[in-house]
């Protein structure tokens, strides 16, 4: 049920879809030994709705942030009998694999949260396992190349993607955030494994961060910020204590005007469901599009 597998699977039935008809990436083989990942490009949120919200969402999410959807094509996606109509939809700000099926959901697809594409998915898979996560989903073949799922320490699910004939995308005008809640319990060695999987950093860890960004003012809660080859990451630490929508979101978008884009995306059918907070670097807001997509919005302060 892969984002760009499905993605690929549709270019090969529907012209339409070239932009998944590629080349080699420009940066592939370039990574450090080691280093699975490709470019944070090649990484999705996976969204899933009512096939009776496709239209809707990718109009209003590609409205409220530009880019271009590829068309719908319905099939099944899974290494299991199913089906469901696919889009695949690329923005500045990040990537969507949206899936709207029109079967049961089979178990424990839709729990995951991400497609990373990687650059071996034997190397992958074994870095994966020796870095503390474990297999959910075992690997499986498609018409143009392998995947799985992973589960990594704290509950955090994401999918892993190789492709027979590598992909290449634009570079995002902005890299989004993964927004990983974990419970304080296993915060460090979620930490410590996803760091030593991604070859990643730490670039920042304020154990006091203000929690009035999850929707907790006058608290304070530990917020931590990783970059590597897959992107970034923000990993919010909690008690589990969290007001509606916190934690239901699943990425962070960032845009240079969140006035604007709050605008824009009220006009095309989002509800703001926590309204702009000012603290520390950035300005944030949470948004649920049609569909029931919850996502995070914010903008950096001028230096």
């Amino acid at each position: 049920m892969i984002a760009r597998r499905f993605g690929r699977r549709a270019a090969l039935s529907a012209a339409s879809l070239s932009l998944l008809l590629c080349a080699v990436p420009s940066g592939a083989g370039t990574a450090p030994a080691g280093d699975v990942s490709v470019g944070a490009q090649y990484d999705s949120a996976h969204v899933y709705v009512a096939p009776g919200d496709l239209d809707a969402f990718v109009k209003s999410f590609v409205a409220t942030f530009g880019g271009s959807p590829s068309k719908p094509v319905t099939t099944n996606v899974l290494p299991v009998p199913s089906s469901a109509t696919f889009q695949y939809v690329m923005t500045p700000v990040g990537t969507l694999s949206v899936f709207a099926f029109r079967t049961p959901v089979p178990f424990p697809f839709g729990s995951e949260r991400t497609g990373y594409l990687v650059t071996d998915m034997g190397k992958a898979i074994a870095a994966a396992k020796a870095s503390g996560a474990e297999i959910q989903v075992a690997p499986f073949r498609d018409a143009i190349g392998r995947n799985t799922v992973v589960r990594w320490p704290g509950g955090w699910e994401t999918q892993l993607y190789w492709h027979f004939t590598a992909p290449s995308y634009v570079p995002l005008a902005s890299v989004p955030d993964n927004r990983v809640y974990v419970s304080r319990d296993r915060a460090d060695e979620f930490v410590r494994d996803f760091i030593r999987f991604s070859h990643g950093r730490v670039v920042s860890d304020d154990p006091h961060a203000d929690a009035g960004e999850i929707g907790r003012p006058k608290e304070t809660y530990r917020r931590i910020r990783i970059e590597s080859g897959f992107g970034k990451m923000q990993i919010l630490v909690t008690d589990g204590h969290l007001p509606f929508p916190f934690g239901r979101e699943v990425m962070g978008y960032e845009v240079t005007d969140l006035a604007a884009t709050l605008a824009k995306a009220v006009a095309a059918g989002a509800t703001v469901l926590s309204h702009p907070y000012a603290s520390g670097d950035c300005s944030t807001a949470i948004l649920q599009f049609p569909g029931g997509y919850i996502a995070e919005i914010h903008a950096r302060k001028a230096r």
